[in-house]
Parts: C-alpha cells; sequence; structure tokens
C-alpha cells in the first residue's frame, strides 16, 4: 500500500509517520512543504499523478490558538479551504481508493450539547474566535462526505479533540494552550520567576488527546471497511485550564504562583467530544494526560537541546 501524508512535517502528519512506518507493506509517501506545495492544484495534480498513492491521509492544516485565529481570520479560512479542496478533488480525480480527511472539534456548535456528538454539527452558531478555521475544516468533511455520495469513493473524516505532543509549536502567542504552558512554564523556571500569568479565568473545560493515540486511531479507522462520513477522536474526559495549568507547572518543576488575565478570552465554555460511536468500534485512548503531558515536555526538551523546537 502506497500511503500518502498530506501534512507529514507537522505534529500530526509526524505522528502518523512514526506510527504506519511499524507497518509492513505500506511505502509512506511523506514529502515536505518544500517538496510539495499544497495550495497549489498543479502541483498536487502532478505529485498524484507521479506517485499514484493508494490512500491518502489529509493531515495539513494552518493552525493556532485563539490569538492566532483571532488576529488572522483570513489567513486560517483560504489556507485551509484550499488545502482540502486540492486534497480532496485531487485524489478523486487520480483514483485514489481511500481517504481520511482530518478535521477538528471546533467544527461544532458553540453551545453544543456536552459532550458533542457527531449530529450536532451545524446545528447552531460557532465560536466566533475560531468561526474561519472550523467553516474551512466543514467545508472538507462535507467534501469528503458528498465525494463518497456522489462517486461511491470511501473519502471519510476524523474529527479529534485537542491535539498534543512531539513536534508541536510552541509560539507564546500563536500556538494552542498546552504547549504554550509548557514553554512559558520551563522559561519561567529556569529564570526563576515567582509569577506566571496564564490567560482567562481558569475555568472553561478542555479534552486533551495525545497526538500518538490519533495517529492510532487513524490507523484503526483505515482498516474498517465501512467507516462512519465522520467519527469524533478524543479521550472522552476533559479537565478545566486551571487544572491543566497545574499539571503543566508540576511537569515542568515551577513552583512559583499561577495568575490569572481575566481580561483574556475564554473561547468556548466547554468542548468535550461524545466518543461513544468510535468505542462503540472498537477503539479507545490509551494515553493519560499526565503520562501525555510528561511525554510532550520531555520531547520539548530534545528538541530545544537539537535545535528543532518550533517557537
Amino acid at each position: 500500500m502506497k500511503l500518502f501524508i498530506a501534512g507529514a512535517q507537522g505534529m500530526v502528519g509526524s505522528a502518523l509517520a512514526r506510527r504506519f512506518a511499524r507497518e509492513s507493506g505500506v511505502t509512506l509517501l511523506a514529502p515536505s512543504r518544500a517538496e510539495l506545495d499544497l495550495t497549489s492544484q498543479a502541483a498536487l495534480d502532478a505529485f498524484y499523478a507521479r506517485q499514484r498513492p493508494d490512500v491518502a491521509v489529509i493531515a495539513a492544516a494552518k493552525v493556532g490558538g485563539i490569538h492566532a485565529n483571532h488576529t488572522y481570520p483570513a489567513e486560517f479560512i483560504f489556507s485551509n479551504l484550499i488545502i482540502a479542496t486540492n486534497a480532496i478533488d485531487g485524489a478523486y480525480r487520480h483514483g485514489v481508493k481511500r481517504l481520511l480527511f482530518l478535521g477538528s472539534s471546533c467544527i461544532y456548535p458553540k453551545h453544543a450539547p456536552q459532550p458533542m456528538p457527531e449530529d450536532c454539527l451545524l446545528s447552531g452558531p460557532l465560536e466566533p474566535t475560531n468561526e474561519a478555521y472550523a467553516i474551512a475544516k466543514i467545508t472538507g468533511l462535507k467534501l469528503a462526505q458528498y465525494y463518497r455520495k456522489q462517486y461511491g469513493v470511501l473519502f471519510h473524516s476524523a474529527m479529534p479533540t485537542n491535539l498534543y505532543g512531539p513536534g508541536d509549536n510552541y509560539h507564546l502567542q500563536n500556538s494552542h494552550v498546552l504547549p504554550a504552558l509548557i514553554r512559558k512554564f520551563h522559561e519561567a523556571k529556569e529564570a526563576g520567576r515567582l509569577e506566571v500569568v496564564a490567560w482567562g479565568t481558569g475555568s472553561p473545560r478542555r479534552e486533551f488527546l495525545h497526538v500518538d493515540d490519533l495517529a492510532d486511531a487513524c490507523a484503526f479507522l483505515l482498516r474498517l471497511e465501512n467507516p462512519p462520513d465522520w467519527v469524533n477522536v478524543g479521550t472522552g474526559t476533559d479537565v478545566t485550564i486551571r487544572e491543566l495549568t497545574e499539571t503543566v507547572a508540576a511537569v515542568t518543576g515551577f513552583t512559583g504562583r499561577i495568575a490569572w488575565d481575566s481580561t483574556k478570552p475564554d473561547g468556548t465554555p466547554r468542548k468535550l467530544l461524545d466518543v461513544s460511536r468510535l468505542s462503540g468500534l472498537g477503539w479507545r485512548a490509551r494515553i493519560a494526560l499526565r503520562d501525555g503531558v510528561e511525554r510532550t515536555y520531555a520531547s520539548f526538551l530534545a528538541e530545544k537541546a537539537a535545535g528543532t523546537l518550533r517557537a
């Protein structure tokens, strides 16, 4: 099987490459961004025509936290729309037998029932701070669904919850909350600071999935003969941002005070996925949050020492 991983250099794509490298009979096609511009339809068409992958996993995306999504909405909707449309339509036209598109839990309405089932999609307004990204991901999901419906191709999607792990982006403003906290507390500890300021009130609840668990879930879904059009991928449990912050502080060894800046936005009050559909199919996450944060901090230190940290 020739497996194309779009976005193979990112956190998710790297985890997928690690996961599928262990499987016999799989030839990985994992071009870097320099080797393949996913925003260019001509470049992607030429790649599909030349390499003829059997399976494609579309893990490429322009991603970021609340600040990045709120500041650069035009870039987030354009980049993610063009990647999804080029990759999915190109796969169909070049005879790719199977495609898995990776979305995000932010596709669901801001005030969706908790935990959020797959069928609450498009049932209410989105969270304004990441609406642009969510619309692009919904479009990708629907493209896969409608290509499957109209053309009979086995294109389907997975909606992961908040992800973290090796290869994450640790930019203090544009990254997601967990990697930003790891860097913030590490640098505070190294500098001997007595206080770290965290954004918001700490009250929102979030679910976190280690990226290696997501990669395992993708391998599971690609083995199913008749997968759902889209399925949630998460742990089924959540924590408050305050609890997460205290966990990261403990793992990094920071012993000072945590102050909360309530002038910063909290975002959606709660985001917990209903994972009963996927668990009913036979898959569950294995990596507990504390264990995952410890692994991620170890990879942060290793990447920092090697000069490969994305910051």
